[in-house]
């Protein structure tokens, strides 16, 4: 009899190692942590080799059946992150972009002829970040040499990837000055994930945080900033929802919806990207989470 259940019990394991999952590759905002010519002390600490740096925000979505794996997000830290992977065969490499802001979608330049030299590398894009990349050097060149293979999607459209993994892309409100900006649901047989690494306000937004949490088992959304007032400039400059608003918005829900927000992309003055900080510890004592760098979640 131990020995039926012991096979019962290693089967299930081996079925729970197959499935997908995600990794988190990166937490940080665009310019990353530590940020260029910055002389606070977050920074220093960084530069001074007492605090980990961490990547620039992305997740990758990995299938251990098929070796599929699709970066959510080309990053500056780009090199780094595939190493985080084991250095995936371009082949049964993705990527999806959400826009084109620095931190989402330069990481590409690494396929180029001057790095990789990839062959055909699957780049989904909305329209206008398509027509951005085919129609602006240097991006134009990796077309023309055919390190990346553009690939179309539309808002709200579902991309099936293989039998077990499906993405489906819809817009948010943000600075659109190059192109739309778009979060990501991505759904297998079993759970589903919802990435949101930059959005304005949600109020600006004709959806439902709430309800959207409700949909999903997953949801990892846009942290940049902790609060008002913790930059030396207007903050609507670059609008955001303060981690303290999201909370806010939803402190109603019950306890297993909260446990399935985690928060991403953080600004490098945003004192949650420190894990011992006492903002960090605030957001988890709320019953929210903190994405981490190695992260996994089981999908």
């Amino acid at each position: 009899m131990k020995y039926f259940l012991f096979l019962i019990f290693l089967g299930f394991g081996r079925a729970v190692a197959q499935n997908p999952y995600v990794q988190v590759l990166g937490v940080a905002q665009d310019g990353g942590f530590p940020q260029a010519n910055c002389q606070k002390e977050c920074c220093k600490a960084v530069f001074d080799g007492k605090t980990a740096r961490q990547f620039v925000s992305c997740i990758a979505v990995i299938d251990p059946v098929s070796k599929q794996q699709w970066i959510f997000d080309a990053t500056p830290d780009f090199t780094q992150q595939l190493h985080l992977l084991n250095n995936p065969v371009p082949k049964n490499l993705g990527i999806f972009l959400t826009h084109a802001h620095i931190g989402h979608y330069t990481g590409i330049m690494y396929l180029g002829r001057e790095a990789m030299g990839a062959n055909q590398v699957k780049v989904y894009a909305m329209p206008k970040m398509k027509n951005f990349i085919e129609q602006n050097g240097p991006w134009s060149q990796l077309v023309a040499l055919r390190n990346i293979d553009l690939q179309p999607i539309k808002e709200d459209l579902v991309i099936v990837l293989n039998e077990r993994v499906s993405v489906q892309p819809f817009r948010v409100p943000h600075r659109d000055e190059f192109s739309e900006t778009v979060g990501y649901k991505i759904f297998t047989p079993n759970k589903s994930l919802v990435f949101i690494p930059d959005i304005d306000k949600w109020q600006k937004w004709n959806r439902s945080l709430e309800e959207l949490i409700k949909s999903v088992d997953y949801a990892f959304l846009d942290g940049t900033f902790y609060k008002d007032g913790e930059i030396n400039r207007p903050m609507s400059e670059v609008p955001h929802p303060f981690v303290t608003e999201t909370m806010d918005l939803l402190k109603n829900l019950p306890a297993t919806e909260k446990a399935k927000v985690h928060f991403i992309h953080f600004n490098h003055t945003n004192p949650v990207i420190n894990p011992k900080s006492l903002e960090n510890k605030e957001v988890r004592q709320k019953g929210f989470k903190v994405a981490f760098q190695g992260e996994k979640v089981e999908l």
